[in-house]
Parts: structure tokens; C-alpha cells; sequence
């Protein structure tokens, strides 16, 4: 399924690790992951026309949950275990969503470390997340 400007976000995220580098890639979500900002580059890549709302400081702007998922996205799609740490402190993010996006992302890359932070996310308090950390630790158990 393609965006608004035609290509997926897997698309767009692998585009921006051509331009800006891989593992330049992974670092900057791993820290807008952590809460620092991030370039208007990086965030029109990881979220497409989206972006824009966040940059016009709308949706709760730069600080608010969306760069954080959208960062979780980024390395859904670009991967290093550089990440772990962050990946596994997202799993107690305020935002539902980043929750939700970090245990799929824990579950496409098989992050075993992640395990008892995923089994403490069966308890969260929203059905979507519960259900895709179900989903991740089964793929990580089998």
C-alpha cells in the first residue's frame, strides 16, 4: 500500500538510509525514541505528509507520542541491536501507541531481551497492545 506520495513508509525509511546512512538513521530514532528532537528531514521520512501536522506544532508537535512512533517504525524497518535498550524502555512509553509499535517491532527482530518487558505489557491497559504483545512473544517463544 503506497502513501500519499506514492511510496510505502518501508520505502521512505529505506530512501533516507541511503541519503543520511543506516546506522545515522538508526541513532536518530533511537533518539527521538528517548525523547530528544529530531531534523524536519528525518521526520518527513519516518511519517510522510503526516509530519507536517507535527512540524506546524499541531498533534502534540515535536514532543508530543508521534515522533516516538514514528521512530519505533523507522526501526521496524532498519534494524541494529544498538536499539535494544531503547526498544525495551519504549515498552513502558506513555503513549499507547509507541507501545503498540515497539512490541511489533520487538517481534520482527526477534529481540529476546525484550521478553519480560513484553510480559509485563499483557497487563496493559489497552486491548491493542495487549494483543500485539501476545503476538510477540509467541513469535519470540517458538
Amino acid at each position: 500500500m503506497g502513501s500519499r506520495w506514492g511510496i510505502t513508509p518501508r520505502q521512505s525509511i529505506e530512501a533516507e538510509c541511503a541519503r543520511r546512512g543506516r546506522m545515522k538513521l538508526i541513532t536518530d530514532c533511537v533518539n527521538l525514541l528517548e525523547g530528544r528532537s529530531a531534523d524536519d528531514e528525518l521526520l518527513l521520512a519516518l511519517a510522510g505528509p503526516a509530519a507536517r501536522a507535527v512540524l506546524d506544532g499541531r498533534e502534540g508537535g515535536r514532543h508530543g507520542h508521534w515522533p516516538r512512533v514514528w521512530a519505533a517504525r523507522g526501526l521496524l524497518h532498519a534494524w541494529d541491536d544498538v536499539a535494544t535498550e531503547a526498544v525495551i524502555h519504549a515498552t513502558s512509553d506513555d503513549s499507547w501507541r509507541v507501545r503498540e509499535m515497539i512490541a511489533k517491532v520487538v517481534a520482527a527482530h526477534g529481540v529476546d531481551r525484550a521478553t519480560p518487558a513484553l510480559a509485563t505489557m499483557l497487563d496493559d491497559p489497552v486491548p491493542r497492545v495487549r494483543k500485539v504483545a501476545e503476538r510477540a512473544l509467541t513469535k519470540l517463544v517458538n
